[in-house]
């Protein structure tokens, strides 16, 4: 695994946020920003991480209410709105300027947003298996689930729980496969695995259709400036391959990436994203 360090700031609400960075590639190296999607945090960019961190600085945020950050005491701040200016409070006090950003899910709509509202700060980026608009059938699977259930009481029903409710995400998943996967979800506390989001994230989600299901398609013109690669799991239900047609029509500088056999997310460890990431980083390395 590549270097890093678990590192803390404290956004404009007072809250203190987690962050890892991997700094350890030069200070002329590119910055890369990376933003996960609703529930997760930012060991889900381990892999892309380690692949990256010997010509790359690696960010990897935890938006507030997930991961090590603080949960938000008034969940109404839960909002993509929100994170987005987290992520520009965390910035400015790094004194970068400007990143590569790779975004998940939510993190996807965060690269959207903040090309849009904070023109200049992206010099490309990187959108996983979301666009402007949001596929409905998704929503509804995400809605079904989030902030709602059990705290499993071992790791073994924990990986039970996500298998089950991911088996048609990631169908050649093996047993490793969903155990890593399931203790990127959960912390390990005293021998128990502890979900690592608030689950009043889902009170916005689930009451507004603006934060599950929002129409970017005028903030994406913005996108249209910088080189975007955007990946898509070939059985998504999140991001739809009409979607993703449009978006490569009407932007001139996107690559669209499909990955075969797998739903919401690509995890960026498959060949065919990793080749896409490294076309892109070295065309910003190069200027």
């Amino acid at each position: 695994m590549a270097e890093y360090k678990d590192c803390f700031f404290t956004n404009t609400d007072g809250l203190k946020q987690h962050y890892r960075d991997y700094n350890t590639a030069g200070d002329d190296a590119p910055v890369v920003l990376c933003m996960p999607g609703l529930t997760r945090n930012p060991k889900d960019f381990s892999d892309i991480a380690d692949h990256l961190a010997d010509r790359c600085r690696i960010i990897a945020i935890a938006n507030r209410g997930r991961g090590k950050s603080d949960y938000d005491p008034d969940p109404s701040r839960y909002k993509p709105v929100t994170y987005v200016a987290d992520v520009m409070e965390l910035l400015g006090q790094l004194g970068i300027s400007s990143v590569v950003a790779i975004g998940t899910s939510l993190g996807g709509l965060m690269t959207i947003l903040i090309q849009a509202l904070h023109p200049g700060t992206l010099k490309a980026a990187v959108i996983n298996d979301i666009g402007p608009e949001v596929d409905p059938s998704g929503i509804a699977r995400i809605k079904s689930y989030v902030g709602k259930g059990t705290p499993p009481e071992s790791w073994a029903e924990a990986v039970e729980g996500v298998k089950r409710a991911n088996a048609g995400v990631y169908p050649d998943f093996t047993e490793e496969d969903w155990r890593w996967y399931t203790h990127n979800l959960y912390e390990d506390v005293g021998g128990k695995p502890v979900m690592q989001y608030d689950p009043a994230i889902s009170q916005n989600f689930e009451s507004a259709d603006d934060q599950s299901a929002p129409d970017l398609w005028p903030f994406f013109t913005a996108m249209h400036s910088i080189p975007t690669v955007v990946l898509r799991g070939e059985l998504s239900d999140i991001l739809s391959a009409p979607t993703l047609k449009r978006m490569a029509n009407e932007h001139p500088d996107l690559v669209p990436v499909t990955v075969p056999n797998l739903g919401h997310v690509p995890l960026m460890r498959e060949p065919e994203c990793k080749a896409a990431i490294d076309t892109l980083i070295a065309r910003v390395s190069q200027g």
